[in-house]
């Protein structure tokens, strides 16, 4: 990795792994708004609401800076960090499908990865991004990824409350069983 990370705009940029995660959310929203036929609030606090549109900010800097990275073909740092981003990029896609067909209205998402985590976008997102990071040897693009999700596990508690209030205690369970990010989810019986 490099100090001045290289700017040159090609197809074969960080872009493309990034535009990826971004391309199924405006679709998600659309999905279960039509189903519920109004898209409900998610509580926050002012902190909460200052945060959300700074998260974007740093999201479309992300991409921006993307656009113009190259990811470093035929090095070990490419080697190491396709893997890495292709993990990442197929549990997100795993992710994506599950949230996308299992309605939501009446009980909160629990299957596929939600068993693991209760935030796996999220987790999926940091392990696609730690392997583009390291994919274009980039040590700038790692630490947009670092500020990106301390960003996002800040809208976790917003997420959560609103779950709460929905679903009360069939999600208050959940919440018991499964860890917040990621691990090994505690038998159903109490």
């Amino acid at each position: 990795m490099s100090l001045i990370p290289a700017f040159e705009i090609g197809l074969s940029n960080a872009w493309i792994f990034v535009l990826y995660n971004f391309l199924p959310m405006p679709l998600l929203m659309l999905i279960h708004k039509g189903a519920t036929g109004k898209r409900q609030p998610v509580p926050h606090s002012e902190t909460e609401k200052k945060l959300y549109p700074v998260i974007w900010v740093v999201w479309i800097l992300g991409f921006i800076y993307s656009v113009f990275l190259p990811l470093e073909l035929g090095t070990i740092w490419f080697y190491i960090g396709l893997p890495i981003c292709l993990v990442g990029l197929s549990t997100f896609t795993m992710v994506i499908v599950t949230f996308a067909i299992t309605p939501i209205d009446d009980e909160p998402l629990t299957k596929g990865l939600y068993r693991f985590s209760r935030h796996p976008m999220y987790v999926t997102q940091l392990v696609m991004f730690i392997g583009v990071g390291i994919a274009s040897a980039s040590w700038l693009f790692l630490l947009f990824t670092i500020v990106y999700t301390i960003l996002s596990v800040i809208c976790a508690g917003p997420e959560e409350r609103f779950c709460l209030e929905k679903y009360g205690d069939s999600y208050r369970e959940y919440m018991d069983r499964t860890p917040r990010w990621i691990g090994i989810p505690q038998s159903e019986k109490h």
